[in-house]
């Protein structure tokens, strides 16, 4: 192997793990930011990253930009669930599916749901990269027009709905008054379109 082949191939590798590293620290934020909240502390997700608190800065020089990886990644999922539900057969039953993805999200990520409460830029930057707004906007208006969503909901109704089972979720140091998906039900219920509308 020639010199140049070489100094090709380490590049490559330190490249590869960078990668490896990089998504070692977001696995481990997840964790910490859905135990602690916003209170996750950048030694303790390298401690359970496995790697120096340096190597976490060198891929996220602040806490903010760490947590906004971590929003985008959920805003993400979250765009991908609601073009999944626009897929479902029924709207309703899509509808509901967004519905509990968002609340499922929204329960288990502590640190989603108190950042959307008291960083809502960083959820705010998040939705706008994958156009949140227009796709839940898509399942609203597919459900409404099956006659089975209230007539009056709008794409923007459904984060404050899903914000507020998150709240529910957290209060009480964490133990909801209710199961969430109790909670969701209620919820669906009164979204629904009486027989009437």
């Amino acid at each position: 192997m020639t010199n140049e082949q070489t100094a090709e191939r380490q590049p490559r590798a330190q490249r590869a793990d960078a990668r490896r590293n990089r998504e070692k620290v977001l696995t481990a934020s997840r964790r910490q930011f859905a135990r602690c909240g916003l209170e996750a502390q950048i030694d303790e997700i390298a401690r359970d990253a496995g790697v120096g608190v340096g190597t976490v800065y060198r891929h996220f020089p602040t806490k903010e930009d760490l947590l906004q990886a971590l929003a985008d990644a959920r805003f993400e999922g979250l765009a991908q669930a609601g073009r999944e539900a626009l897929e479902v057969e029924d709207p309703w039953d899509g509808f509901v599916q967004f519905m509990t993805y968002g609340a499922r999200v929204m329960v288990e990520d502590r640190a989603l749901s108190e950042a959307m409460d008291q960083r809502p830029e960083l959820c705010g930057s998040a939705a706008d990269k994958v156009d949140m707004l227009s796709v839940t906007g898509a399942v609203v208006a597919r459900a409404k027009a099956s006659g089975q969503l209230r007539a009056d909901i709008v794409a923007e109704d459904v984060p404050s709905l899903i914000m507020g089972l998150g709240r529910s979720a957290r209060a009480n140091d964490g133990r909801p008054s209710m199961p969430w998906d109790k909670h969701l039900s209620i919820i669906l219920a009164g979204l629904k379109a009486a027989q009437n509308e």
